[in-house]
């Protein structure tokens, strides 16, 4: 029997506006309700950002712990995983709302080349970020831009910096980084099988319009699915994404025709090895 898929849905990002989609959730209100719908149609997981009031990325803790409450009250189960990315602040404000101890938070463990920066993440700090998602009880997903990420989050493990068996989320087509490549693709997917074990889950993201390829390279290959307005804001060449549901309905139709049936949080919850949320 296959292992049940896991969607996790990227609901804003920091870069996407209502210029480029009308849809993309900025408030903290559009962004709950957003998120209810993608759950509603089977997402499990909520990757997260947070705006300020002219709609900027930012690190602020209240708007995190305000975004993870509401989610949390209308999302019953859902997997909330906080951004730390290098978008929204600099240095240790990237962590400043691992206290609120989310269930999962994105750790980027080196750095690469984006559009137009370079993606800084020096050793320093990674290693402080771990720590703080150690100390919060908070499980990392190791956000693989480079096959050295995949090395570097293996030689974390081993030192103890990392609880567990990381999972590992393959990000694919950003420009200047890892290429939306199959044969590219089966290469990482073997690494994170031979570093980790052939039954350690793991995710890839595919950005713009490679997201439903690599949705459905990762569907066939036993990985889990990420989508959502963070990564892309259309359908398909000629039509914008309604919704960041409309994207979680696409990607479990496509986990579907690959014989996969769609994670409960429950379900999710047990292969990621989380805890369940209070009653």
């Amino acid at each position: 029997m296959s292992t049940p898929c896991i969607i996790c849905v990227a609901i804003t990002g920091s870069v996407p506006t209502k210029a480029d989609n009308p849809a993309v959730p900025i408030t903290v209100e559009e962004q709950v309700q957003s998120t209810r719908e993608a759950f509603e149609a089977g997402a499990t997981i909520a990757h997260c950002h947070v705006r300020d009031d002219e709609g900027r990325p930012t690190s602020d803790p209240g708007r995190f712990a305000e975004l993870k409450a509401g989610i949390e009250a209308a999302c019953r189960g859902m997997i909330v995983q906080l951004s730390t990315g290098g978008r929204s602040g600099a240095g240790r404000t990237r962590g400043g709302m691992l206290p609120l101890g989310p269930d999962m938070a994105s750790l980027s463990v080196g750095s690469n080349n984006f559009p137009t920066r370079v993606y800084e993440n020096p050793p320093d700090l990674v290693q402080w970020l771990a720590a703080e998602m150690l100390a919060h009880g908070v499980k990392p997903e190791i956000e693989a831009f480079d096959l050295s990420h995949i090395y570097q989050a293996r030689l974390m493990a081993d030192r103890g910096e990392i609880a567990g068996t990381p999972y590992v989320q393959v990000v694919m087509g950003v420009k200047n980084a890892m290429p939306a490549d199959r044969r590219v693709f089966d290469v990482y997917v073997e690494t994170v099988r031979t570093l980790f074990g052939e039954a350690a889950p793991w995710c890839a993201a595919g950005i713009g319009r490679h997201q439903a390829e690599v949705n459905d390279w990762a569907a066939g290959a036993g990985g889990h699915l990420r989508t959502g307005l963070e990564d892309n804001i259309r359908l398909d060449r000629n039509s914008l994404a309604p919704s960041n549901a409309a994207l979680v309905a696409r990607a479990a139709e496509i986990a579907r025709r690959h014989g996969r049936s769609i994670a409960s949080p429950a379900e999710a919850r047990a292969i990621l090895g989380l805890r369940n949320q209070p009653v």
